[in-house]
């Protein structure tokens, strides 16, 4: 048997409408540097999204830590810091990119891997010594978070509303926002989060396309030169159509976008249903593509045979944390196949 990866939501290429789409345009020739009429439709179809107040801009870039890196850098002035989670993705899995751009990271334990009012209201304290300590200016969010969880309606408008007040920048990471807005726990939309970001962006790399996010600035204020930012850093490509396309269809008549996430969060729900009945414990309840679960080390060795996924570290008595992630390509046979391994012990 071929091990199946529960790694990532990246492991397969991208969804066939996707791959159609790009195949079909292949001949068509279009300006360059995102110029082109798919990224103008694609920027139309999430505007659409956004709320009919939206008077923001959208620009493409290939990967999630560009996204986080030019967005970072495009609205900091060089003695300004970020607030984030010591969850946060931009903390651990981003080899420094941030501080790389000259920023401070000030990091803050988070409540399921959420900040709070209280926390935020406390790294400002903490780090208000000015001019000798790096300044706060922004926030850092991640929805869904890295160990899965959601930030509710009310979270949401209660940070932004701190922002404000403070004089800080929102910012949200929107890797696995696919999986949060399609999470049946979930009370927010895109234009919701539009209306209280200052910057925040849509993934595409995890829901379905080959590559690519799309970065939203929502403040006007923010608008102005940030294209000079994507360049400066790279991330402006030449054949930008190759992401005009793929959000062209990601947000098109087939809603992929969201029909993507549900099946993923679906496969998700499923296998932690399986993994309790199988008389095992979750570390947190599974809400979208990101399963948290307790299992004993034979187990997982077992497993691991036939199954690809992460162990996330040691839990207790001989038994460890795994992360198992779904996907829009998730296959439920591999669920089924997943669960009836486990049942063997």
């Amino acid at each position: 048997m071929t091990t199946f990866s529960f790694l990532d939501d990246y492991s397969e290429g991208a969804h066939p409408d996707i791959l159609r789409a790009l195949s079909e345009s292949n001949y068509v020739q279009q300006a360059a540097y995102g110029e082109d009429a798919y990224c103008a439709e694609a920027t139309a179809r999430i505007k659409a999204r956004l709320g009919d107040g939206f008077d923001g801009a959208i620009h493409y870039v290939a990967s999630g830590t560009l996204a986080n890196l030019v967005s970072i850098a495009a609205c900091l002035r060089p003695h300004e810091a970020v607030i984030a989670a010591n969850s946060g993705h931009i903390v651990g899995r981003e080899a420094g990119a941030i501080e790389a751009t000259g920023h401070k990271l000030i990091t803050i334990p988070g409540v399921d891997g959420k900040l709070t009012p209280e926390h935020i209201e406390a790294a400002l304290a903490g780090n208000a010594h000015f001019p000798h300590m790096a300044k706060p200016r922004m926030i850092y969010l991640s929805n869904a978070t890295e160990t899965g969880t959601l930030y509710t309606l009310a979270e949401l408008r209660a940070i932004s509303a701190l922002a404000k007040q403070r004089g800080l920048l929102l910012f949200l990471d929107g890797a696995r926002l696919a999986a949060a807005l399609a999470s049946d726990r979930n009370d927010a939309t895109l234009a919701d989060i539009a209306a209280l970001a200052d910057i925040f962006w849509i993934g595409g790399t995890k829901v379905g396309a080959l590559l690519g996010e799309a970065i939203v600035v929502c403040n006007p204020a923010l608008k102005e030169d940030f294209a000079f930012h994507v360049k400066q850093r790279g991330a402006m490509l030449a054949k930008g159509r190759v992401l005009g396309i793929q959000f062209q269809e990601l947000f098109g008549n087939h809603d992929l976008f969201f029909a993507n996430a549900r099946h993923a969060n679906a496969m998700a729900k499923k296998l932690a249903s399986g993994i309790v009945a199988n008389g095992h414990a979750l570390q947190a309840e599974t809400v979208t593509n990101q399963i948290f679960a307790i299992l004993p080390d034979p187990v997982i060795a077992a497993l691991k045979r036939d199954f690809a996924f992460y162990v996330w570290g040691a839990a207790h008595d001989g038994h460890s944390v795994v992360r198992i992630v779904t996907s829009w390509a998730t296959e439920e046979r591999q669920v089924d196949a997943f669960l009836s391994r486990l049942a063997l012990g």
